[in-house]
């Protein structure tokens, strides 16, 4: 980041024009100064002056800032790229996507304001000062771009170490052993690879840390994190003041490939390279942003080239372009239109993943033209069956975000294996949370007692949403957790106890942690979804109020914020006040008329309103705008079943039983439905089946029992 000049603006403001979707911008200097000439927040046309250029390559971005001290990203950036590279040209980032003034992601809204987007990575020192009162921003910085406080933190006293050091050379360390800075990133220091003839690969002469300094203070820039404090150290835990992102449905593919914009951190603690030991300046020279040798030259320093460049471990001898290590181990997506980034998972290509599940591969990233099966037929031949790498955990997240019947037992499986990286075992533990049973509790206790932060949030992940009074001596002893990110994510699943419930000694680190906690979420009350999740903590505390409050100020912040608007509807349910609700329900609809969770709100507003013909019309909206939400068509189907439209809600219980064949509700509901009709062998038949995906459930079991005994009657 840096100041707009004629030092540091790439872009073509000599009149230049850029037309998207019919709006003309007009990109023009004045007096020396940069100006764009675009749609505003009200969809006209407006000039701003350019106040920063954002970014050198391959793009440059530009920053606007507006009266109330918020500083917006413009969505229209510059192609620094060479000309030959398709470069020297404006492009608009979501290039296929009419993005309106009214819309989330244009420019002058919450998903393009640099102040919370950009800031904390691309600055020095940042703090956002946003007052939440005057909802305006006074966002400071020690240093406008990335300096050596940004990695090493504070620098003051290693300026007063140095000066009464009375002398610059050598560097000892004699007096104070960091020389005043927080921490020394040197686990590198006294380390050597040893390379084992045997298997063409090194070994780290010292047994790496299960947290590493170096990884952890890349990760507070190069991870898909929130942040829910300011007072970062390096070398500490990203877990003490930022919730980094698991495995999750949407960022990542099933076999923890990158999908969404989730940067290094994610991907590279999933990597063998990781456990073995590897940090981030092994491979990369920090200060100079270059790699510590071009090339392959940087894999080549721990692995054999008499083994691995080769054209019998390749199988592309003679191919132009060069094969790389990296283009099969670290294959490329593109992000904003023209950022290509490596996936730092460092995987073997696996397409017969890709055959079964429909994961991406590196072989058909460069042979578009032939099938996953046919690489995955080439790979065979080439290193036989056996090649399952070091991340084999697809099929358990894929059975989880399809609903599969074996979904909890392959997920207990990636838990349970202490070899499997720590934040696959947190993703899994964090994906039981619906399916937790007496048969994986045992999962989450072991979890809670793991040594790594994300580990121990994964865990109370999956405990949370059980009755509180149950987990309360499970979760209680993480309020004082050496981690504030395991603390606060302990205060919130252990809320809804009321305080003269709580063990005595357990309520003043529980207080510790709900303060900590609000003020997580006080330090993002520019963000609608920080305003909601304070609101949801109130709820579960009991002050509606205070609930109210947010959930109010989140909708002021983002009318399109549906969650809020939802979870505020439901709090006027719980005090008698559903035509409230039902008015909040449909402004948010005036404003996001495809969001299927209003409408599956809203019909269960006028349920209980009693108006159940206009229920219908909102539940059957619901399950139109998302068919795979199974539990939409449920309740669709009930509604139907309590109107008298037996037929019609069987016949939509039955649709949803083929889109989902293990949803234990639906089927549920079709034993029901078809023993209130007579018709006990269909009810047995669905119990049947219910009973092959829980086969310990008793309830099931009898139900079962009871079916076959009135078919012989």
């Amino acid at each position: 980041m840096q100041h707009a000049s004629a030092t540091t603006v790439l872009g073509d403001f000599d009149n230049a024009n850029f037309d998207y979707y019919g709006i003309q911008s007009r990109f023009f200097k004045k007096d020396d100064k940069f100006f764009v000439e675009t749609d505003g927040p009200d969809g006209k046309l407006a000039t701003f002056e350019v106040k920063y250029t954002f970014g050198i390559d391959p793009l440059q971005q530009y920053l606007i800032e507006f009266p109330d001290g918020r500083i917006q990203a413009l969505s229209i950036a510059w192609d620094s790229r060479p000309k030959d590279r398709g470069g020297q040209r404006w492009f608009h980032l979501y290039p296929n996507e009419d993005i309106k003034h009214d819309d989330a992601l244009h420019w002058t809204k919450l998903n393009q304001n640099w102040n919370f987007m950009c800031a904390e990575c691309h600055s020095t020192g940042v703090h956002k000062n946003y007052d939440a009162a005057k909802d305006n921003f006074h966002t400071s910085w020690s240093e406008i771009n990335v300096g050596c406080e940004a990695c090493h933190g504070k620098g003051s006293r290693h300026v007063a170490w140095a000066y009464n050091q009375r002398r610059w050379w050598p560097f000892e360390r004699d007096g104070h052993p960091l020389k005043g800075l927080p921490v020394f990133l040197d686990e590198r220091e006294g380390v050597t690879w040893q390379l084992d003839p045997k298997t063409g690969n090194s070994r780290r002469s010292v047994a790496p840390a299960n947290i590493r300094r170096e990884v952890e203070t890349c990760g507070l820039c190069h991870a898909r994190r929130a942040e829910f404090s300011e007072d970062w150290i390096p070398g500490q835990p990203l877990s003490d003041t930022h919730v980094a992102s698991l495995l999750a449905r949407g960022l990542y593919h099933a076999d923890g490939q990158m999908l969404d914009e989730v940067y290094n951190y994610g991907s590279f603690r999933q990597s063998r390279m990781f456990a073995a030991g590897v940090t981030c300046s092994d491979c990369h020279e920090p200060h100079a942003a270059t790699l510590r040798t071009p090339g392959d030259g940087v894999c080549l320093q721990c692995h054999a080239p008499e083994k691995y460049e080769t054209a019998s471990h390749t199988h592309h001898a003679g191919v132009t372009p060069r094969v790389t290590c990296a283009s099969c181990h670290m294959p490329v997506s593109t992000y904003m239109v023209i950022d290509k980034r490596h996936d730092h998972s460092l995987r073997i290509p696996r397409p017969d993943l890709s055959v079964t599940l429909g994961t991406p591969n590196a072989c058909n990233n460069c042979h578009a033209d032939q099938s996953a099966q046919w690489a995955a037929d080439a790979i065979e031949r080439w290193h036989g069956p056996v090649r399952k790498g070091f991340q084999n955990y697809a099929e358990a997240f894929h059975a989880s975000w399809t609903d599969r019947a074996d979904a909890a037992a392959l997920l207990a499986v990636v838990a349970a294996d202490p070899t499997n990286p720590a934040i696959a075992r947190a993703s899994a533990l964090s994906e039981l949370r619906s399916r937790v049973s007496p048969t994986n509790i045992e999962l989450a206790r072991r979890g809670l007692s793991d040594p790594d932060p994300l580990v121990r949030i994964g865990a109370i992940d999956m405990l949370d949403g059980l009755p509180v009074d149950r987990i309360w001596p499970l979760v209680s002893p993480l309020l004082a957790d050496t981690s504030r990110g395991v603390r606060i994510r302990a205060a919130s699943a252990l809320a809804a106890l009321p305080t003269a419930n709580q063990p005595a000694s357990d309520r003043a680190a529980f207080e510790r942690a709900a303060a900590e906690f609000t003020a997580a979420q006080r330090l993002n009350a520019d963000r609608p979804e920080g305003r909601s999740t304070l609101g949801n903590f109130y709820a579960r505390r009991g002050l509606t109020d205070a609930a109210e409050n947010e959930y109010k100020g989140a909708l002021q912040l983002s009318a399109q914020y549906t969650p809020a608007a939802i979870n505020l509807a439901d709090l006027y349910r719980q005090r008698g006040r559903d035509g409230d609700g039902e008015k909040v329900l449909r402004a948010a609809i005036a404003s996001s008329a495809r969001d299927a969770g209003l409408h599956h709100a809203l019909g269960l507003t006028l349920i209980r309103e009693k108006r159940s013909d206009d229920a219908l019309l909102e539940l059957r909206m619901a399950t139109e705008l998302e068919p795979d939400r199974t539990r939409y068509a449920y309740v669709y189907a009930v509604a139907l079943h309590s109107s008298g439209a037996v037929d019609e809600a069987t016949k939509v219980l039955k649709e949803n039983l083929a889109r989902h064949p293990s949803d234990r509700d639906t089927l549920r509901a079709l034993v029901s439905f078809s023993r209130d009709a007579g018709d006990i062998a269909a009810a047995l038949g669905y119990a049947e089946h219910l009973s092959r995906i829980a086969p310990n459930d008793p309830n099931t079991a009898r139900l079962t029992d009871d079916l076959r005994a009135r078919l012989k009657q």
